[in-house]
């Protein structure tokens, strides 16, 4: 896989993980085959993770926010650090030489967000833990008290008589409110609550200066509060939403009551219309290609003389008034903006158009870790 550099004045967007909790493939689906077997974790047997875009680690952002002209220095950011850390960090940090992490934003407490915590030491400086410059960690009370009862060494501050290395952190509470913005490594976010199941609040964030841009990773309803802050900080028009959908339909939703399934995605996506949507969270029952192309024809059907909108599943695609071309791309490769028109290498078969007034989402495969450069975020 060829190396494709970063532009070094950019702020970009990597996917480290866009797969459920139990990631993809799943263990039962390899061990257990069903018959006939699972063809998207089967998928796994033949094909190495950099060529497969149906091998997807945990849910995981990582923002490299490029603060200004003047000194062009870039933050990193991480938006969840679950069960699939590691491989993530020996995959994508190594293939676009991430160096370090400057801020860590927890959206909840559960392994697929949590779980990799321990290993954030190994990208800590050497030397005496103590010596350590801790590093920031956005959470709400809520996961901060889960913290601290399934992993007190992390937060405890007493110097113990045989001292560990262990993760050194700098635990900061945000509240659970549209309201009440914070900001690390000098960048804004708003908290944005979602029901991630009807008894259990997750946060999603909206983050970006002038082109905004909202992930919502974990959640089964949207509460209209948060719906109306998204709208209104998106001025009628959010530029990027990153949404998740569990499973393609209401019926396996009703297996799963704490995610989106597509069509609830779907009708989100309508509400909110944003510029360009992309799904993240899914499970092994979501193969990459068949259901683009599901998603393509059904959007064939939109009448052709609303007004469209772009939306990519992998790629970016360019945009027009009345069209655009729905792309996917290779493992790895990235995706740069270029004023309206986003350039990126495809297979053509695979370009498809797709309508409708409102914004239709289609799915980006965690494989392909796509680099997506935000102008003037």
């Amino acid at each position: 896989m060829e190396k494709n550099e970063r532009e070094d004045d950019r702020t970009a967007l990597i996917f480290l993980g866009t797969g459920c909790s139990a990631a993809v493939p799943h263990f039962r689906c390899l061990l257990q085959p069903s018959d006939p077997p699972c063809h998207v974790c089967s998928q796994s047997l033949t094909l190495l993770p950099h060529l497969n875009p149906n091998y997807r680690c945990n849910t995981s952002l990582l923002i490299d926010y490029c603060c200004g002209e003047e000194d062009g220095r870039h933050y990193y950011m991480i938006i969840d650090v679950g069960k699939s850390f590691r491989e993530q960090v020996l995959r994508w940090f190594t293939f676009y030489k991430i160096p370090r992490i400057d801020s860590i934003i927890l959206t909840h407490d559960h392994a697929d967000a949590i779980h990799g915590l321990d290993d954030i030491r190994s990208l800590q400086p050497r030397g005496s833990a103590i010596d350590t410059n801790p590093l920031p960690v956005f959470l709400s009370q809520f996961t901060m008290e889960s913290i601290s009862t399934r992993f007190p060494y992390l937060v405890e501050k007493k110097v113990k008589e045989v001292p560990r290395r262990v993760s050194q952190l700098d635990w900061r509470i945000i509240e659970e409110n549209c309201d009440k913005p914070f900001t690390a490594s000098g960048l804004s976010f708003t908290p944005l609550p979602v029901m991630h199941g009807e008894d259990y609040v997750a946060l999603g964030f909206l983050f970006g200066n002038k082109s905004k841009v909202a992930y919502i990773s974990d959640i089964s309803r949207i509460p209209p509060s948060t719906e109306y802050a998204i709208s209104k900080a998106g001025a009628g028009q959010l530029d990027l939403l990153i949404l998740d959908t569990n499973v393609p339909s209401m019926v396996m939703r009703g297996r799963q009551p704490t995610h989106l399934c597509l069509p609830e995605t779907l009708e989100i996506i309508k509400r909110l219309c944003p510029k360009r949507a992309l799904l993240t969270g899914m499970t092994h029952y979501f193969d990459h290609h068949e259901y683009n192309e599901i998603l393509a024809e059904w959007s064939l059907s939109i009448d052709p003389e609303q007004n469209i909108r772009p939306v990519s599943i992998s790629g970016f695609a360019s945009e027009s008034r009345f069209r655009f071309m729905l792309r996917t791309v290779s493992p790895g490769l990235k995706s740069e903006f270029a004023q309206d028109v986003m350039a990126v290498n495809t297979d053509e078969k695979n370009c498809c158009l797709v309508g409708d007034v409102y914004k239709h989402a289609v799915l980006t495969p965690d494989i392909d870790s796509i680099l997506k450069d935000i102008d003037n975020m």
